[in-house]
């Protein structure tokens, strides 16, 4: 079996996702409305897609610069060992960085892409060299720096 696999959808199903995205606080009635249809089963069908996993929750979205964290890097890391141990030892100290915003297992030179938010270089710079550089396994690092935001992360197409 698939390790996500894709459920059927419908209009109306897809509808229920695109409102939820523009609008996570909803009620049911006032989604029920948006998408033509009665509370009750676009309760069911909010639910069925909770329970799908297609809706994995609810979240604000909050400005990183605006809290504090104005400086955003996305760094590559390339792992010494491919060894099962090393990897878990590394995904172990990576989901207990809070600075690391998302973490992706990629293709190519290197093994990682991670996106880490900061509230200036000089902290940054500590992460870098005296967190990332110190987890288990890593060989190598490169950074880059968001100079501006262009798009930000928005709504899944549905």
């Amino acid at each position: 079996m698939a390790k996500n696999p894709t459920i059927a959808l419908d209009a109306t199903d897809r509808r229920i996702l695109a409102a939820l995205q523009r609008d996570g606080r909803a009620t049911i009635v006032e989604l029920a409305e948006r998408v033509g249809l009665s509370p009750t089963p676009c309760q069911r069908r909010v639910r069925r897609l909770e329970e799908a996993g297609v809706i994995q929750g609810y979240a604000a979205r909050v400005d990183a610069a605006r809290v504090g964290l104005p400086l955003q890097a996305f760094v590559q890391v390339a792992l010494q060992s491919h060894a099962e141990e090393v990897v878990e030892r590394f995904h172990t100290a990576l989901a207990a960085r809070p600075e690391v915003l998302a973490a992706y297992t990629m293709s190519g030179e290197m093994d990682y892409l991670l996106h880490v938010l900061a509230p200036d270089m000089e902290t940054f710079g500590d992460f870098a060299t005296r967190a990332l550089l110190r987890m288990p396994g890593v060989k190598e690092t490169r950074s880059a720096f968001v100079l501006a935001t262009l798009k930000p992360p928005g709504e899944v197409p549905t």
